[in-house]
């Protein structure tokens, strides 16, 4: 007789070991960064935009897994769509039969770009772009990719070849034919195009690493010169879509921008299921899939198994009937007008941008002689650090979880929930306004722990 497994009790038993299991078993330099940090909390449940420790204290999450909790934790709705289907005991998987769950949700993912025709399942963000690129140099017989220079695409290899960080490609060559273009420069794009070689051009509307936003008129000029050197337009909306930005998908907060192929994951999942999507032309898919010899030419083992279909449905349901664009698009604006009055209070404050519930903190220079050596202190042992020492703080004193936007960047990035309301808004302005006092105050712990920072920088050279 097979034993009984007992989730709940393996994990009162083994719970508390959990900072040492991942030290042991895992990526080693994760528990030991979090420690360094302060981060080495332990939440015990969660809930819409909120954690709880286990002495019940609530932490609002402007994090949301990296934009993965788009409809917040443990949505209800997306709940009982997973019990639902594990309880139908469907004949998922067998590879060799169409089940009625993933056409039904392509079909209903379709209705937000009706230019577009087709959909990929897949697992995740990068598997979703692999699938883009493998798309537009088959359907174009071109083998170069563009990209914008900060690009974040994913990390496996061909999604890492049109990373516009060094940082992450260091060690992986040789990778895949690419060329980096600024982000908005389109005579360095038609440059690129005038060599004949080039199947796409890749881009993120809004680029996660430091939130920099397309200029005004790019994606569509773009669009037109890729289109002229019969190149095609990729749509990386992995983090900016879903209503992310105020719009379901972040281009199209510009006219007439149709890109031909999308990426898209994270809060498609529901915050459950590993799913991803690719939505593109029919002649791009007619020409990948020419043959029935070709049917399998391009697959995944659990691309749209029943469960992460089902957690697609249902988020997709949850959008339209709680109004999350909408919610996005007003919180957002909310949140990012209030920071932004803060810059003029703030000499370490430079900027404030983004668009919906995808915004962009960035620390600049002070003018005071007493925080510009501070300032030029942390400089000098690493860029980034003035950001982190605002983290932290949030997080310590105010139970507020967020983190930098990316490596030697000076910028957080807030990605709540989309479910984030007035109240969540007003917490966090308060906290942000506290650590930001602080800071300006010239003293106190949040400098102290500046030090222990560029102490650790300098040893980590």
């Amino acid at each position: 007789m097979t034993k009984e497994f007992d989730l709940g009790a393996l994990l009162a038993e083994r719970g508390a070991e959990r900072y040492e299991l991942h030290g042991k078993y895992l990526n080693h330099q994760l528990p030991r960064m979090l420690h360094t940090i302060g981060f080495d909390k332990v939440y015990e449940r969660a809930e819409g935009a909120h954690f709880w420790d286990a002495d019940g204290n609530d932490y609002l999450d402007m994090l949301a897994g990296f934009g993965v909790m788009g409809v917040g934790r443990h949505h209800p709705v997306v709940r009982k769509a997973l019990h639902d289907v594990l309880d139908a005991q469907l004949a998922d998987l067998t590879r060799f039969d169409c089940q009625p769950l993933p056409g039904l949700l392509a079909e209903r993912l379709l209705t937000h770009s009706p230019h577009l025709d087709r959909v990929f399942f897949g697992n995740s963000g990068t598997e979703a772009v692999e699938t883009a690129l493998k798309f537009a140099r088959f359907a174009t017989g071109r083998p170069r990719i563009l990209y914008c220079d900060h690009a974040f695409h994913g990390l496996t290899t061909g999604s890492l070849s049109v990373n516009g960080e060094d940082g992450f490609r260091d060690g992986f060559a040789p990778l895949l034919p690419d060329t980096a273009v600024p982000l908005g420069d389109l005579d360095a794009l038609e440059r690129e195009l005038k060599k004949g070689d080039v199947a796409a051009l890749i881009v993120e509307p809004i680029q996660g690493k430091g939130v920099h936003e397309a200029p005004p008129g790019y994606l569509r000029a773009a669009q037109e010169l890729l289109h002229k050197h019969k190149a095609l337009l990729i749509a990386d909306e992995v983090q900016t879509g879903l209503g992310r930005t105020g719009d379901f998908y972040a281009y199209q907060h510009e006219d007439g921008v149709e890109p031909d192929l999308v990426c898209v994951a994270k809060s498609l999942s529901g915050g459950y299921v590993p799913v991803s999507a690719t939505l593109g032309k029919d002649w791009i898919f007619k020409k990948v899939y020419s043959s029935m010899d070709r049917v399998l030419v391009h697959s995944a083992s659990f691309g749209a198994n029943a469960q992460a279909m089902a957690a697609g449905l249902a988020v997709l349901s949850v959008m339209e009937d709680e109004q999350i664009v909408a919610n996005a698009r007003a919180t957002g604006e909310q949140l990012k007008s209030r920071l932004a009055a803060l810059i003029d209070k703030y000499e370490l404050l430079a900027d404030v941008r983004g668009r919906g519930l995808m915004i962009g903190i960035e620390f600049g220079r002070p003018k005071s002689l007493k925080l510009r050596s501070r300032w030029t202190m942390l400089q000098a042992a690493r860029k980034g650090l003035f950001a982190q020492m605002v983290v932290v703080p949030l997080l310590q004193r105010h139970r507020i979880l967020t983190q930098v936007s990316g490596d030697h960047l000076e910028v957080i990035k807030l990605i709540p929930p989309l479910v984030i309301g007035e109240e969540d808004v007003d917490r966090f302005v308060d906290a942000f306004t506290a650590v930001m006092d602080d800071a300006h105050s010239g003293g106190g712990l949040m400098w102290d722990f500046g030090k222990t920072l560029v102490k650790q920088a300098v040893a980590n050279r």
